[in-house]
């Protein structure tokens, strides 16, 4: 009862931790933390940063204790917000089409695709335009540290915002586009074709060649010619890498994720930077 108590005064009531017109976005992910904060008044974006976690965490207590630390080494974390919101990283969701969504059986929706047990807290997001509903199970004791620290504010899972904001660019493009957002252990593709989402999903890696094997095997499996559609990269990654070289390799048409962003920046953070942190910057 807690959690869903939680979950409600996040999601609906109304944001005040203080006027100084700040918004902070956190996303939290097994191996790191980024932050952003980005001054209201400018529409600009004054600080970007990634923490990785000096030890991976394994349990849902390892987990914690590197969020605690993060916060017990950055000052500027302590201080008070305007707003704030965060984004879940996790391979524990499910997207589904909005008309065969019953709230009532959420837990459906995921244990076929995630190992879950009869406690895990599982919540929805609805990306709106789109008639989909992203289902998944956030990092819930995270949640009740931020609340403690912070009180209310709105989370979603990342893929949410990361599957909305592409679809919302390329749903109209005539060409099927394959994209994939490249992190430090794990990579995202959606492929967006005929004016639809024909999948998103989300595979681990070790190398290079594990990278290009799930680009090729997901165009096969959708038969997608990779001499036709397009490849687009985001993430940790940049032109003439060894990640963007060997998708080349095999792809006729690849570029990077242009910037569409509507802050301005300043001058330090260059357009790798923007599209390392796309997410990131694309939740509030």
């Amino acid at each position: 009862m807690m959690e869903k108590k939680m979950k409600t005064q996040i999601m609906n009531k109304s944001v005040n931790l203080n006027k100084n017109d700040n918004h902070l976005s956190i996303q939290i992910s097994l191996d790191g933390f980024s932050f952003c904060i980005i001054d209201k008044n400018i529409n600009g974006v004054t600080l970007i940063k990634n923490i990785p976690f000096k030890k991976s965490s394994t349990t849902p207590e390892k987990h914690l204790k590197n969020v605690e630390q993060v916060f017990h080494e950055e000052d500027i974390l302590n201080k008070k917000y305007d707003s704030l919101n965060i984004t879940h990283v996790n391979d524990l969701s499910s997207l589904v089409p909005k008309p065969l969504f019953d709230p009532e059986h959420i837990n459906r929706y995921i244990k076929y695709s995630s190992k879950t047990y009869s406690n895990d807290y599982i919540v929805y997001d609805e990306l709106e335009n789109h008639d989909i509903i992203n289902v998944y199970i956030p990092f819930v004791n995270i949640n009740n540290l931020l609340l403690e620290k912070y009180g209310n504010f709105e989370y979603k899972h990342f893929s949410t915002i990361l599957v909305d904001n592409l679809l919302n660019i390329y749903k109209y493009s005539e060409r099927p586009h394959v994209f994939v957002d490249l992190q430090s252990t794990h990579f995202e593709i959606i492929v967006i074709a005929n004016n639809k989402l024909m999948l998103y999903n989300s595979f681990k890696y070790q190398t290079k060649e594990d990278f290009v094997y799930y680009i090729l095997f997901t165009a096969e499996q959708l038969k997608i010619n990779p001499e036709k559609f397009e490849l687009v990269l985001s993430g940790n990654i940049k032109k003439n890498d060894d990640f963007y070289n060997i998708a080349y390799d095999y792809v006729r048409n690849i570029s990077l994720l242009e910037n569409r962003s509507k802050y301005t920046f300043n001058d330090k953070y260059n357009e790798e930077t923007k599209r390392q942190f796309f997410t990131l910057l694309n939740q509030y």
